[in-house]
């Protein structure tokens, strides 16, 4: 697994989010989809958002698409597969 030890909350905030919209960031770095050093920058976008509270709140009753106020929805959405 790919973790951040800097930023563990981030961290799962981020794949929880993730793993909503179908999508598995560890798989997406390994296929090539998501470099690295791009899934270093959503976690510290996650970290700097500001919206913890709204996003674990979301993540234990989720609705049908990521919230708006997800700061990595565009990104996330993006490596999403058709639905």
């Amino acid at each position: 697994m790919i973790g951040y030890v800097e930023a563990p909350k981030a961290w799962w905030l981020t794949h929880g989010m993730a793993r909503r919209a179908g999508v598995s960031l560890p798989q997406a770095v390994t296929d090539g989809w998501l470099k690295r050093s791009e899934l270093a920058c959503l976690i510290a976008r996650c970290q700097a958002c500001g919206s913890e509270s709204d996003c674990t709140n979301w993540l234990a009753v989720p609705g049908p698409s990521l919230p708006e106020f997800c700061c990595n929805k565009a990104e996330i959405e993006a490596l999403a597969p058709p639905r």
